[in-house]
């Protein structure tokens, strides 16, 4: 039994990928810590060609804007939103990999190191095609994990500066 199968736009990303992804699990933040995550998101978004990266919002938390073919949404009936979180957990890790973290008594071992990474191969392929009407907010949230980082966006005006009309994480 094989995998699915993956355009070949997607495949050929996927060594990228999988070096984002290690880089993110050696360098695991917690909530409101995550500095060095969203300096590497933001800089890749606007490596990307986004329109706009904003850093800081709900204190550690950064969006990029994304404009289809057609340029930008006048209103937020055609604005979508992506999101991802970006802290880790306060656990040792032990497993011994080559991306070990190495900011002892933190680990990515919930996953959010996949999901920064696939938030920004999306944003990478999608900023490549701009194949799609509308705008795209890319959220990329701190502090999950110690609750908080979502409200502390949104009392940031998140939804005030950039109103969707779905929000998807």
């Amino acid at each position: 039994m094989t995998g699915p199968v993956l355009p070949n736009s997607i495949a050929a990303m996927a060594a990228e990928l999988t070096e984002w992804r290690r880089d993110l699990h050696a360098h695991p933040e917690l909530g409101y810590e995550e500095t060095r995550t969203a300096g590497v998101v933001a800089e890749k978004l606007r490596a990307f060609g986004f329109d706009a990266v904003e850093t800081g919002v709900g204190r550690t938390g950064v969006v990029g804007i994304l404009h289809g073919a057609e340029g930008p949404a006048e209103t937020a009936e055609r604005r979508v939103l992506l999101r991802a979180d970006m802290d880790a957990l306060p656990i040792e890790e032990a497993t011994g990999l080559a991306w070990t973290s190495r900011n002892r008594g933190r680990m990515h071992a919930c996953g959010h190191d996949g999901h920064v990474t696939m938030l920004l191969g999306a944003a990478k392929r999608l900023a490549e095609t701009r194949s799609f009407d509308g705008t795209l907010v890319f959220v990329f949230q701190p502090a999950e994990e110690s609750g908080g980082g979502a409200l502390a966006m949104i009392e940031d005006g998140l939804l005030e500066r950039w109103p969707v009309r779905a929000a998807f994480g």
